[in-house]
């Protein structure tokens, strides 16, 4: 195990690559995003498929909703690190206007894990989800705020 400024120093080296990841997210930048993954990537996204890739074409398609930039806010990140391995866990809250017209404003729930490959970290892992209500209906409970 590394010193505890290690550690800090790691963290902060994370949480600079999730903003910026964040960042290319905001304004549809495929690659920015894509540039944060490693080979091998794997996704459990809110939409189908159960288990996705690292795509650039299936991320331009999802761009292409949405009109303008994405709001994308992190809150809550906690990062817990490892030897050459860290996970982070907290909320994000995506917002935008869709090709339609409709608004959307959903907060959800997001695991990230991270591999230091060659120095530095690199998302290996993303899962999103969202609590459904247990009432028989099940309804994914988007109305939910941290």
């Amino acid at each position: 195990m590394g010193t505890d400024n290690a550690r800090a120093a790691d963290e902060t080296t994370i949480r600079i690559l999730l903003e910026d990841h964040a960042a290319a997210l905001r304004v549809k930048d495929a690659d920015g995003v894509l540039s944060h993954r490693t080979v091998g990537f794997v996704q459990f996204s809110l939409a189908p498929p159960l288990r996705s890739a690292a795509d650039k074409n299936g991320l331009q398609s999802w761009f292409a909703t949405w009109q303008g930039p994405l709001g994308y806010e992190i809150r809550e990140t906690r990062i817990v690190i490892g030897d050459d391995v860290a996970f982070g866990y907290g909320f994000v809250r995506l917002s935008g206007t869709k090709t339609d017209g409709t608004w959307n404003d959903l907060w959800f729930r997001q695991t990230i894990g991270f591999r230091r490959i060659a120095g530095a970290s690199r998302i290996v892992h993303e899962h999103d989800s969202v609590p459904f209500y247990m009432d028989g209906s099940l309804r994914a409970a988007v109305d939910l705020k941290p």
